[in-house]
Order: structure tokens, then sequence, then C-alpha cells
């Protein structure tokens, strides 16, 4: 069945998320993992996914940890060289599909001080027909109530969905829900899926 609206995440498939790779570069790798295992910075950034405000969590976990404040402050002072490069291969792939007139959405866990702030620097966020932001909405992948919105906010069939996330749970979550599926690991992957299932021809999809 050829899909009806192509569905992308945004971390890792159209923006790298490696706050580890950032941290490692900025403050050597075992003081990085010395730092992770002291302060629960990805738990902070999951209630910042959920809708709780983002320089604040971020301030909070500082003032908490005062021996690692600096490093902790990093998360929103340099957040953009953290959620950074954007997947070029990805990009051309929205807007390839965009060109064919295919509907294209985002399903993604963000906040929602982070994602309009990112909106306004990458102009390619802008460029979806609809997203459904977890910090706006305070549910989060893979939360069934998350897809179960796209599917009656948007109008389409789940089975007529196609979906790539670069997380497995989020993937077997979709489809659990009849939703085409396909776990991304480099945009290369990704295209000869779109073109397997007849939404782009591979000079489209520039393979």
């Amino acid at each position: 069945m050829i899909p009806e609206a192509v569905v992308f995440d945004i971390g890792n498939v159209l923006l790298e998320w490696q706050p580890e790779r950032f941290y490692d570069r900025e403050i050597g790798a075992a003081r990085r993992a010395r730092l992770f295992a002291e302060v629960d910075l990805v738990g902070m950034n999951e209630g910042v996914d959920l809708g709780a405000p983002f320089a604040a969590s971020v301030e909070a976990l500082a003032v908490a940890h005062p021996d690692w404040a600096p490093e902790i402050r990093m998360w929103r002072e340099r957040w953009f060289e953290i959620a950074h490069p954007p997947i070029e291969g990805s990009i051309r792939l929205l807007r390839a599909l965009r060109a064919k007139g295919v509907p294209v959405l985002a399903l993604t866990n963000f906040g929602v001080e982070t994602f309009d702030a990112a909106v306004a620097r990458l102009p390619f966020l802008a460029e979806f027909d609809r997203a459904w932001v977890s910090g706006r909405m305070g549910v989060m992948k893979p939360d069934p109530a998350i897809y179960a919105a796209l599917e009656a906010e948007s109008g389409v069939a789940p089975g007529r969905l196609i979906f790539t996330d670069d997380r497995a749970e989020n993937i077997a979550a979709a489809a659990a829900r009849g939703w085409q599926t396909h776990l991304f690991e480099g945009w290369e992957g990704w295209a000869a899926r779109l073109v397997a299932v007849g939404l782009l021809d591979k000079g489209e999809a520039g393979l």
C-alpha cells in the first residue's frame, strides 16, 4: 500500500542529537562520563520534552549540582552546538516529498522553547505540513496517546502513514498501531525505503 503521508522524527533523523559527543569534545570523555553518572541531564531533558520550561529546568539542575553547574549550563547556553548538524540528506528527502505533493508531518519529542528556537534558526523545520511536538502536548513517544493524536488530527488511516525514527521503541509503538515504519540508521536507507514504497524515484531520492 502506497502511504498517503510521511511522518518524520526530528532528533537523529533531520538534526543530529548527540549530547555525549558534545561534552566529550568540551570536557573529555572521562569527565563527561562522570557528569552523566552524577547528574540526570537525560531526565531533565525528558521533562522539557514533556513541557517543563527549558531555561528554568537547566538552571534548577545547575543549582542542585553546584560542582557541575558550568557544565550543566552548557546544555542551555550552547544548545545549538549540541543539536547539530542538520542531516542534509534527510532534508532533501523532506523537500522532494513536498515537491511531489506528499503530506509531510513531524512527530517529535522536543521542548516547546527549544523547538520554537530551532524553527527560527533552521528553516527546514518550518516546512512540515504539521508538527506534533511532545512539549506542546504533554505526552511523548512511545506513549500510544501521541500516535493516536496524530492519527485523529491528520485524518490519515494508520496503515497509510509511513514513519521513520531512530529509536526502536518508538518504531515498535507505531507499528503496533498499524503504521508502516522504518528504523532510521542513515538517510540513504530511508531514501531507499521511500523509493520501495513508491513515493519517490531514485533520482528524486538522491540515490
